[in-house]
């Protein structure tokens, strides 16, 4: 345990029917039991594990405020420390007045995430699940919020631990093998050593590859709508916002400049962006807001293309086309409220979505192409899921690790040489799950949460 006894206020300022402080630590008790006088007289140190006081919580003899405290002793306790908790009205300044006291006491102001990283150092929890606590208090949809749950309770902890337990096991024997090379080692069958290998990669290849789908459920995806002017990009984004966020006229060139919005299709945030029109144009202000609109192309990750369906493709169309088809594209033939006459054979190959934006028809099929597109129709947010960029490097280095070992074994080297790429594959994942990571790792991790989580 830290010698350290931290204190934070743990649920979000401003007004509110309850706020919690939480206390943390060796003296967390003894902290809290010199500001908070129970009714019944009882001090908190007088009080089991889960046990509850109501009371006061007192300076120099002036009343702060009444409230409830809760005591749990170490280890059975969210840090694995001794641990109070005490609920009082939940306005901003009542907490401050309270906390400051507290810290007057004897406690320390508990930086970003320590409350979380001491239970990780106490073994409440491994690293895996600590990271998907943000995203169980950050997440913005139903599948965010699933992705995180199924980290939090070990789903990507328990996929981990089966493939370091057959490394671990391919390590043990070459260890053998190593220790005692004349011998007649039981089980040092190379067939099935290399199956073992075989095994352990294509496992971690396949927790890699729902990575980006994750992702994107997770953060969402840069989207861009293009197309010519008075196609209906504008009320397209208008459709799927929900909302009049675009200008809509029947002016073409309405739109000059980037409008952004984040609007949820399905499951998906999209990070959306309605540009100027794409045509060739003599227009100074129109011209800029052109090429702003080509430059969001090529960082967009992906791209709704809007082509007016009653009007017969011409050479700007064409050109648009050209642009965008080598990217992660969704054509979008707007107007099928009206007649058609436009050539639907020049998107052959591409996906395409029929719509009236202005009656918002076609949304659902939009939606399904944008969750083919983006990689999330076929991911079960229960399922166990890569959370960030830490993991997934983890699980790229241990990959490479490992088929190394597979590539050495083929090539006829030595054990030994065969064992320290196992070696190097297994500490890879020991870090993904904190089993053996540095605290400068520890430290940037926790670095990102919240005071008082």
């Amino acid at each position: 345990m830290s010698e350290r006894t931290i204190a934070a206020i743990a649920t979000p300022l401003g007004e509110g029917s309850l706020g919690v402080i939480r206390i943390s630590g060796d003296n967390a008790i003894a902290v809290a039991d010199k500001v908070f006088k129970s009714f019944s007289g009882k001090k908190l140190s007088e009080l089991s594990g889960y046990s509850a006081a109501y009371g006061e919580i007192v300076e120099n003899k002036k009343v702060i405020d009444d409230g409830v405290a809760l005591v749990f002793r170490s280890p059975k306790s969210y840090t694995g420390e001794d641990v109070v908790e005490i609920s009082i009205h939940g306005g901003r300044l009542m907490l401050k007045s309270a906390l400051r006291v507290i810290l007057q006491n004897g406690a320390f102001m508990a930086g970003p995430g320590e409350f979380t990283k001491r239970a990780f150092l106490n073994g409440k929890f491994d690293l895996t699940k600590a990271e998907s606590i943000m995203g169980l208090i950050s997440a913005n949809s139903e599948a965010e919020l699933r992705l995180s749950r199924a980290a939090h309770i070990g789903g990507v902890s328990k996929k981990i631990d089966k493939i370091e337990n057959d490394l671990v096991s391919a390590d043990a024997s070459i260890a053998a093998f190593s220790d005692y090379p004349d011998e007649d080692i039981e089980g040092l069958d190379y067939e099935n050593f290399i199956k073992m290998l075989q095994s352990a990669r294509a496992e971690i290849e396949n927790t890699l590859s729902t990575y980006d789908a994750g992702r994107v459920l997770r953060e969402g995806i840069e989207t861009v709508i293009v197309g010519k002017p008075n196609v209906g990009k504008s009320t397209l984004m208008n459709m799927l916002s929900g909302a009049e966020r675009s200008i809509v006229t029947d002016v073409a060139g309405t739109t000059r400049d980037v409008i952004e919005d984040t609007v949820m299709v399905g499951d998906i945030t999209l990070r959306l962006a309605d540009t100027a029109g794409i045509h060739n144009t003599d227009d100074t202000v129109e011209s800029i807001g052109v090429q702003r609109a080509k430059g969001r192309i090529d960082t967009a990750e992906l791209v709704l293309a809007v082509f007016d369906s009653t009007m017969p493709l011409d050479g700007d169309d064409l050109s648009l086309l050209s642009d965008v088809k080598n990217r992660n594209t969704i054509i979008v033939v707007n107007k099928s409220d009206l007649e058609s006459n436009i050539d639907m054979t020049a998107f052959g190959g591409m996906r395409v979505v029929t719509v009236s934006a202005k009656n918002s028809t076609g949304y659902e099929e939009l939606s399904k192409q944008i969750s083919e597109i983006s990689g999330t129709a076929n991911l079960n947010p229960d399922t166990a899921v890569l959370i960030g960029e830490r993991q997934r490097a983890c699980a790229e280095r241990a990959l490479d690790a490992v088929n190394e070992a597979i590539n050495a074994l083929q090539g006829g080297q030595t054990m030994d040489a065969v064992g320290v790429c196992v070696d190097d594959a297994l500490a890879a994942l020991f870090e993904l799950t904190g089993k053996r990571v540095t605290n400068e790792v520890t430290d940037e991790i926790f670095r990102k949460f919240c005071v008082g989580k």
